[in-house]
């Protein structure tokens, strides 16, 4: 009888011990299911912080395509006195650009000569760019520097014809024809647009790091200038953009 009773007693103490047990695992799966709902919650939190960082990025990246777009052109190039004038041409929607600085090359006077012919030929390629045609404006620039590869238009028609091709998104020919304009003409009033354009074509090219360090030498290199705060606005993005992939 007495062995009996503690058989008994002995099952009652491990279904005991099996009941602590069940109630453990109960518990550990409450905890579980608590902590699988947090993590949930936690991912979608996460996921509205990146759609939010890249909403934000992308509305950045379209506010400076704007403005590199709509300062990219700055008064048609206005005929130094002592040259005939040619016809007014008509003005059409602008596209890349709506108007255009007189040419200026710093220390050099005696190149501001300029025929009304080298003028008219500028001309005719400018009013292409600025109806938005492209790929003629790019063929008339290259026309007018084969005839005048070293007129006081020069300078302007290469920078313009770098933008020719940016606007078609061939970086590579934009780059080479913004790094000619440096190279020949360093203190031209369009170096600091042309270096800048170097940067963005860079980038265009998916040369990031490249593109960061020429857009950090614009800042550099002509402080308070409108380039140099488009170069700042644009390492912006482009720090944003790396944060958030």
């Amino acid at each position: 009888m007495a062995d009996r009773v503690g058989s008994l007693e002995q099952q009652m103490y491990n279904n005991s011990a099996n009941q602590d047990l069940l109630n453990q695992i109960n518990q550990l799966r409450q905890q579980v299911t608590s902590l699988q709902a947090s993590i949930e919650q936690l991912q979608h939190d996460n996921a509205q912080l990146k759609q939010t960082a890249q909403d934000q990025y992308l509305d950045l990246d379209s506010r400076l395509n704007r403005l590199e777009g709509g300062s990219a052109a700055p008064a048609l190039p206005a005929v130094p006195a002592s040259a005939p004038k040619a016809p007014a041409a008509p003005v059409k929607p602008a596209a890349a650009a709506t108007s255009e600085r007189p040419p200026s090359v710093h220390g050099d006077p005696g190149s501001l000569a300029v025929t009304g012919d080298e003028r008219t030929s500028y001309n005719v390629a400018f009013d292409a760019l600025k109806a938005g045609k492209y790929d003629d404006s790019a063929q008339l620039f290259l026309s007018f520097l084969e005839l005048y590869p070293n007129g006081v238009y020069a300078p302007n028609a290469l920078y313009w014809l770098g933008e020719s091709y940016y606007a078609t998104r061939n970086f590579p020919m934009a780059e080479s024809q913004f790094r000619e304009l440096l190279s020949r003409y360093p203190t031209h009033d369009k170096a600091a647009g042309g270096l800048l354009k170097v940067g963005l074509s860079q980038y265009g090219e998916g040369k990031v790091d490249q593109a960061q360090q020429t857009l950090e030498t614009v800042v550099a290199q002509y402080p308070g200038s409108d380039a140099a705060r488009t170069a700042q606005d644009r390492l912006q993005s482009i720090r944003l953009g790396n944060q958030i992939r």
